[in-house]
């Protein structure tokens, strides 16, 4: 039930915990205080972890869940706003704060609507029946009478209304999210399923937006780490004598490994670190470049698990007479992010502010609170949007950094990384190998299906080792390679299949995960492959998917027919390009998100150069069906984001380094998709307003890769089983022909 009998004391606790705005000088945005104590409760399992209404009728919702640029903010104040009945400029929203906002987990695994989103709806929900039965009690009437409408409880025949604030402004609800309170039909949302423009986007044209790489707290100094000569070098000594003559210079810190310098601006840090003289032990243990895959299939296997097993595989094997085998390699990849990480930290009273772009906030304070040997009640971490994410890149480790500096320093450091600390420092996705072998009978029936992945030993728990913590040698978590294993069991009903998972003991990287960790990987080896086998069975690529579907799967027959339909695909069982100097060619890839989520259906219109080897994506289709969309904009946001970022992942991007460190540190050594490649982007959205929502973050992405070497192959009749597709791959397989 909701408090209604406070005391003055109680009232003046619960606003405080209710409607919180700080400031700091003018600088901080709300929500973004330094360290203090409040009364509110950040427990997932109460309405008040979620949700305050103020005495003004503003809706804060509080989530876990942050927004990367992905319009998550957008969605959750849609969800909000529906479920109470409040105009959507009412809705505010406070992300990734650890002293406000619920622990939710990472935002990650396209999770962020489909779990986080609807643990606020469900608080909403809660919520709104609450205020139905305090309304119903005041006017004495049965709360069957009563709806609400426009921030108020009204009756349905008319007459006298409650306003929230009378109600419950300003004070708890006290109450635990009730899973029997019913959200609303979807059939009164009137703005879930509507493309409501994104809150953030005016800010960020206008140049008004505050990213993690514009905030400012008083007082800060501006850090700068000199990072090793080798990944793994010892700093043997050092000379900061030409740093201190720099105007600025406050301090060089060293700790073990980690040197950094302090400064009172950015350019006096970045001159001063140039001027120290470091010297470092030598280290040469990565392999070389050449030879990866080698040293792939060299590592130790720590353990193998089979993630799909039907019937005998090794058995059909056997006794098959037409059998199809590829390997398939996935390269290193950087994250990228167009903004170089960049993080605040301050402490005080032996309490730890991180002003971070992470995205696990509370995994972060966590780790920090580790790596300090304190108690993560003194760590605060606060979200502020980064320029650029797409997995657990380096945003962590600069907080890090800035927190050793910060308290070696006694005021708040800002610590803002070089694009050569991106490029060169960041986690990366590990290189991933696959192993296929198929059999097909005489009807074309796929007999058997076998596949092993290779990828580092799975994690324990969700955790990137912090970079300074390493170098410094205090208390640090292990690293991980990210969820990597999933989607390698496929959606088809073969009568014989098995999947296996082998755990390497190593990796050259420090690993992380990168958009779509794994299932693009896998799914860029799972779905080739079935092109190869659609090749062997006489059969056309659509015809042999729709065929090997469950069929109790509606969903996913209905998105690939809905597919075929707006891409025009015409059936296909050859190469079908043409022989001149520009060879055109399509190609389809289908995904059932770890077989219980998301369906995506794409189909990539290629051109291929025979004479330069380049390959040009002109055209992406796609067929998608997320359950209910929130916001169609955004969600096409999404899909086009994924489309564009990953034909740069499987075109061009693989991470250079030699045996001591990386050597691809920026944008010429790295190169991305630019603006003139870019494909046209063709989605057809199946909306279920009736179903649960599901996430659309990651399943684009994981099927681009295997859709353009599927259509260079109906091109030129060549296969491109090695991400990324350069021009010199394209030209060894012409040859090879």
């Amino acid at each position: 039930m909701l408090n209604a009998t406070l005391s003055r004391r109680d009232f003046l606790r619960a606003s405080g915990s209710l409607v919180v705005t700080f400031s700091l000088n003018g600088l901080l945005p709300q929500g973004a205080a330094a360290q203090g104590t409040l009364a509110k409760t950040v427990a997932a399992d109460q309405v008040d972890g979620f949700l305050a209404i103020g005495a003004d009728g503003t809706v804060t919702c509080y989530s876990g869940k942050v927004d990367l640029g992905t319009g998550v903010r957008t969605a959750l104040t849609q969800i909000v706003a529906d479920e109470l009945d409040v105009p959507l400029g009412n809705v505010k929203i406070v992300e990734g704060d650890t002293l406000l906002t619920p622990d939710q987990g990472p935002t990650f695994g396209s999770l962020s609507i489909q779990n986080g989103g609807m643990q606020v709806r469900q608080a909403a929900a809660t919520a709104r029946a609450a205020l139905l039965s305090e309304a119903a009690k005041r006017l004495d009437v049965p709360a069957a009478d009563l709806t609400t409408q426009d921030s108020a409880v009204v009756a349905k025949s008319g007459g006298p209304k409650l306003a929230y604030p009378e109600l419950i402004g300003g004070r708890n609800f006290e109450l635990k999210l009730d899973p029997k309170s019913p959200a609303k039909d979807p059939s009164q949302y009137k703005l879930v399923g509507q493309p409501v423009p994104r809150l953030d986007i005016p800010g960020k044209v206008t140049g008004e937006f505050t990213y993690m790489q514009d905030f400012k707290v008083p007082g800060m100094l501006h850090g700068r780490v000199i990072r090793p000569a080798a990944m793994r070098a010892d700093l043997v000594s050092f000379d900061d004598s030409a740093a201190k003559r720099i105007k600025g210079h406050v301090q060089t810190v060293r700790e073990g490994n980690f040197l950094a310098v302090l400064a009172e601006s950015e350019w006096a840090a970045i001159k001063a670190a140039k001027a120290v003289k470091a010297r470092w032990s030598k280290w040469e243990g990565l392999p070389e470049r050449a030879k990866l895959w080698d040293y792939v299939r060299s590592t130790k296997v720590n353990s193998t698990e089979v993630l799909q097993k039907a019937g005998d595989s090794a058995e059909a094997l056997k006794t098959s007479s037409k059998k199809v085998s590829a390997t398939y390699d996935f390269a290193i990849h950087t994250h990228g992010s167009i903004g170089p990480s960049c993080a605040i930290a301050e402490w005080k009273d032996g309490k730890l502010t991180c002003w971070s772009a992470s995205q696990q906030t509370h995994l972060l304070r966590r780790q920090l609170a580790g790596m300090f040997g304190v108690p993560p009640d003194n760590v605060r971490c606060l979200y502020i949007d980064g320029s650029g994410c797409y997995g657990r890149n380096g945003h962590e480790d600069a907080a890090a950094d800035a927190a050793l500096l910060a308290k070696a320093a006694g005021r708040p450091v800002r610590l803002q990384w070089m694009r050569e600390d991106e490029h060169g420092w960041d986690p990366k996705g590990p290189p991933t190998l696959l192993d296929y072998r198929g059999a097909v009978d005489a009807s074309g029936n796929v007999v058997a299906w076998e596949s092993d992945v290779f990828i580092p030993e799975r994690p324990k728990q969700i955790a990137v080792t912090l970079m300074a913590a390493d170098l410094a040698k205090l208390p640090k978590e292990d690293a991980h390679p990210g969820n990597i294993h999933q989607s390698l069991a496929i959606p088809y009903t073969f009568a014989n299949i098995k999947a296996s998972a082998h755990w390497l003991a190593e990796t050259p990287f420090r690993p992380s995960w990168i958009r779509t960790p794994g299932r693009m990987q896998n799914t860029f080896g799972n779905e080739t492959f079935m092109d190869e086998l659609a090749l062997a069975a006489g059969a056309d690529p659509l015809e042999f998917r729709l065929r090997n579907l469950n069929p109790n799967d509606k969903r996913g027959i209905e998105l690939l027919q809905r597919l075929a339909e707006v891409a025009r695909w015409e059936p296909r069982k050859s190469p079908s390009g043409s022989s001149g100097e520009i060879a055109r060619g399509r190609g389809l890839s289908y995904i059932k998100y770890e077989l219980v989520r998301t369906y995506v259906g794409v189909v990539a219109d290629v051109e291929v150069n025979r004479r330069t080897g380049k390959i040009r994506v002109t055209k992406f289709t796609v067929a998608h069906d997320c359950g209910q969309i929130i916001n169609p904009d955004g969600l096409k946001n999404q899909i086009e984001g994924n489309v564009v970022q990953t034909v740069s992942r499987t075109l061009i991007e693989e991470l250079k380094f030699n045996r001591a460190r990386v050597t691809s540190l920026d944008w010429k050594s790295y190169p991305i998709l630019t603006f003139p490649d870019v494909p046209e982007v063709r989605i057809e959205l199946i909306d279920r307003p009736n179903e649960r929502p599901w996430g659309a973050g990651e399943p684009t992405a994981a099927v681009v890769p295997s859709a353009i070497s599927n259509a260079v192959f109906d091109a030129i009749g060549v296969r491109l089983r090695s991400v990324p597709f350069v021009p010199q791959k394209v030209l060894a397989g012409l040859k090879a022909v």
